[in-house]
């Protein structure tokens, strides 16, 4: 009896669900091994990728490290701009007892420039470093940073940079471990090899009826369906004007 293996646009997976879907596939089909259904070479066509498949999956981890490193820096910076704006706010009220305070900041703002955050990664996180040990070391910053209700602010900078800086280290030396890869033309190639194992999969099922491979198909379409139908809902989302792209990658 002649089974059928679902076709799944693989165009359509970002590089993190191609290694994890790619992965599946080929640990279902060893569950029933490959050369019991005839399935020796064609497999290991598929399987003959994994390397690379692997080379992939590093090169996605540390393109997450970059996505999160820009997060981190514009946090820093709408940290920030909230202080920059907050001094001001207070600036152009009448309350006498906060005016020295609003001075005072205002000159510790000038002082580290008003455009910092601007720069490149690692000079904004050497300025902000330079403003942060300016703030705890001068007492008279402190006391106007608490006046205008600033210490929150401050405290989440100090963190969010420091996040940074131990992140951006973390990329660095992943970077260099990590071999730089073509994954669309290694795709482009598994994509064929993973299309030919499943054509032979259904020629056999038709060759050598005394074996069961409807058993790993149902596997291998349950686990395909899973991706078709999340896939239809991230172009439902898309079409409504969403971004999807931030969302967490489909792990089926």
């Amino acid at each position: 009896m002649k089974v059928t293996i679902i076709r799944l646009k693989l165009n359509h997976l970002w590089n993190s669900e191609y290694c994890m879907f790619v992965s599946q596939i080929v640990a279902i089909v060893l569950k029933y091994q490959p050369e019991a259904l005839h399935l020796k070479k064609s497999f290991e066509r598929v399987t003959a990728f994994m390397p690379e498949l692997a080379k992939i999956k590093a090169q996605e981890q540390g393109n997450a490290i970059s996505n999160q490193l820009a997060d981190l820096n514009n946090e820093r910076k709408t940290l920030i701009r909230g202080i920059i704006d907050q001094v001001k706010t207070f600036g152009k009220l009448s309350m006498s007892a906060i005016a020295p305070h609003v001075v005072v900041l205002n000159r510790f703002l000038d002082k580290h420039g008003r455009d910092i955050g601007e720069s490149n990664y690692n000079a904004n996180t050497d300025r902000f470093n330079k403003l942060l040990a300016d703030y705890e070391g001068n007492a008279e910053v402190q006391a106007a940073v608490s006046a205008l209700y600033l210490v929150i602010l401050f405290d989440q900078l100090r963190v969010v940079n420091t996040q940074f800086a131990t992140l951006y280290m973390q990329r660095t030396e992943e970077d260099a471990a990590v071999e730089t890869v073509d994954a669309r033309a290694i795709r482009m190639e598994l994509d064929k090899a993973l299309t030919a194992f499943y054509d032979a999969f259904e020629f056999c099922s038709t060759e050598y009826e005394d074996l069961d491979y409807q058993t790993p198909a149902n596997e291998m379409n349950d686990l395909i369906s899973n991706y078709k139908t999340q896939l239809k809902a991230r172009t439902t989302r898309r079409n409504a004007g969403k971004e999807v792209h931030t969302e967490t990658p489909i792990t089926a």
